[in-house]
């Protein structure tokens, strides 16, 4: 089975760790003093917002059960991939005896952005525990909210795309947007989704884009369809500007760094409004384009039949979910762009041309594929259809990374070579006051092997030649550029620039010449490491959004997760 051979299995499963408030509480309905029952859920970042607010609103009421229970709800939001992954390895350690049914990690409430990966949840728990039913029927869980599946562009590429029966067909050959419709400005087409493995949005793209070039519904696509019409999916794959982890993140993205970075999309209608709905000036407004045929991100209220939910939690669950879906609460998703799931609510102003939405859109919904087609589709695009990649991963070892923080830099460039994938590479840079060589890894037994001895000899000592490291990485990218392939450059480091022979200003100068105006499109993603004290994050956002990329912050607790989300983009 697909997810579990997947290059991301071995670090989806992330425990988020709940930040409670700091200074002195006396509000004795705080989560610090909250003795009752909680009430886990466990969302998509789709519907993550909108099960804040509400479960924030929620809470405020002093919700008890009828036996005089009180109790709360809190929400955990990631991709709808991960949350399947979550969901399914807590589920194998309950069937091991590793954790107990009452363990606190387990969701009362889970929603996936879409049916595909509800369908991909019922398939996977039904194959750990046959004939238990742990998951509901898709059509027996509660709707909370919904939001269709579009095309993201300008408005002059935008009319072009609305002129052609099938854009996922149009963009198998196209080169340029005039290639697509004549009236289209000649701009080279650049695509951005999210991966499929991690995001909702991003599988049921990928989905959408063998429906189209085979002709048949989703449901009709075979095992056998997925290899036949794998040379289409990759040409499409090819025109891929990055991969990512956050759909919303991605339609920012493309306000942003505009056309030349990418050029279209593919995005929630939710994701549209909410990039439209931060413009600053000088931005243009983007549109959606709805196919005549695309997914209905249906957001769903799964409360499982399973060991680890008493008869207290579903009764929390139930309350919370009739709140959840009363007209008052869901005017909050109109107002985040969701369409809402109870009939009858109205959707707001911001359904609207003025955000690039057709209040109205009509379009003919797709159903999902059966799950063992949909694992043949996501093996298909990490193994053969997936854009290649080649990434310089620059490391900072200088003094200031001694104690905890470089141990815990090792064991997280040891997980991301443990999930390099076949069409992946990495060249690992690290400096001090001396800049080493580039150390090539793959995903073959030599690659990983240089790469753990990459990480064995790293030392923390001497300075931090900040500038001069990511001017060497961006030159020795520019010498072994990969062609037709994603390339980048990811700096990690816990301090201030100390010692380089060029200044910031010449350095950025430098990056101007091989960014996304140029043909070698080389991105750059930057890690303040430890507190921002200890750094200046000003800089490295600006030698990141400089080219097309953007700043992190991660410390030894996080760093995992960090670079996890930002393996993803490539």
């Amino acid at each position: 089975m697909v997810f579990q051979r997947s290059r991301f299995a071995t670090h989806l499963v992330v425990i988020s760790a709940l930040v409670f408030m700091t200074g002195c509480n006396t509000d004795p309905n705080s989560e610090n003093n909250f003795t009752g029952l909680t009430v886990k859920l466990l969302v998509g970042s789709a519907l993550g917002d909108f099960c804040n607010q509400a479960a924030k609103n929620f809470n405020t009421t002093q919700p008890k059960l009828d036996n005089g229970t009180a109790f709360q709800v809190k929400c955990e939001s990631l991709g709808s991939g991960d949350v399947v992954t979550k969901v399914v390895a807590l589920a194998e350690q309950l069937q091991k005896g590793t954790v107990q049914a009452d363990a606190a990690d387990f969701p009362t409430i889970i929603s996936l952005d879409g049916d595909i990966y509800h369908s991909q949840l019922i398939y996977r728990m039904n194959q750990l525990f046959p004939g238990k039913n742990y998951i509901p029927e898709i059509t027996e869980s509660s709707l909370v909210a919904n939001t269709p599946m579009v095309f993201m562009a300008q408005a002059d590429i935008a009319s072009g795309l609305r002129k052609v029966a099938d854009p996922y067909k149009a963009l198998v050959t196209a080169k340029t947007h005039r290639d697509i419709d004549p009236t289209s400005p000649p701009v080279t087409v650049h695509y951005v989704h999210s991966a499929p493995t991690r995001s909702n949005s991003g599988l049921q793209t990928l989905v959408a884009q063998y429906a189209s070039v085979s002709g048949k519904r989703p449901e009709e696509i075979t095992v056998a369809d997925v290899q036949q019409f794998q040379p289409q999916i990759q040409q499409i794959q090819s025109k891929i500007t990055r991969y990512g982890v956050s759909t919303n993140s991605l339609a920012q993205a493309m306000v942003k760094n505009g056309p030349f970075w990418a050029s279209v999309g593919s995005v929630y209608e939710s994701s549209v409004i909410v990039a439209n709905s931060g413009l600053a000036t000088g931005q243009q407004r983007y549109q959606a384009v709805y196919p005549k045929a695309t997914f209905t991100s249906n957001m769903r209220a799964i409360i499982p039949n399973a060991p680890w939910v008493s008869a207290d939690e579903k009764a929390a669950a139930e309350k919370f979910i009739t709140y959840w879906r009363s007209p008052e609460t869901q005017k909050i998703a109109t107002d985040l762009g969701l369409r809402p799931g109870t009939p009858g609510v109205a959707l707001g102003a911001k359904f609207s041309p003025d955000f690039g939405v057709e209040p109205q859109a009509k379009y003919d919904s797709l159903r999902p594929p059966k799950p063992e087609v949909v694992d043949a589709m996501l093996k298909s695009w990490q193994e053969l259809a997936k854009k290649p990649s080649l990434v310089v991963v620059v490391v900072d070892s200088s003094g200031s990374m001694s104690g905890d923080k470089l141990p815990a830099v090792q064991n997280t460039l040891q997980n991301y070579i443990k999930n390099l994938g076949p069409k992946e590479q990495i060249a690992l840079i690290d400096f001090d006051s001396v800049i080493r060589p580039p150390v090539l890894v793959d995903g073959t037994p030599q690659g990983r092997d240089r790469g753990w001895q990459f990480i064995n000899e790293l030392r923390a000592d001497g300075g931090t030649k900040l500038y001069d490291a990511a001017l060497e990485a961006r030159n020795w990218l520019q010498k072994n550029l990969r062609q037709d392939a994603i390339n980048a450059v990811l700096i990690l480091t816990d301090g201030e620039d100390a010692g380089s022979k060029i200044r910031l200003n010449e350095l950025e100068a430098e990056l101007k010449k091989s960014g996304f105006a140029t043909d070698q499109r080389i991105g750059f993603f930057t890690i303040g490491y430890g507190k921002e004290g200890e750094f200046k994050p000003d800089v490295l956002k600006a030698i990141a959004e400089l080219n097309g990329g953007y700043y992190s912050q991660g410390n030894p607790e996080t760093i995992s997760q960090v670079m996890s989300n930002l393996q993803v983009e490539f």
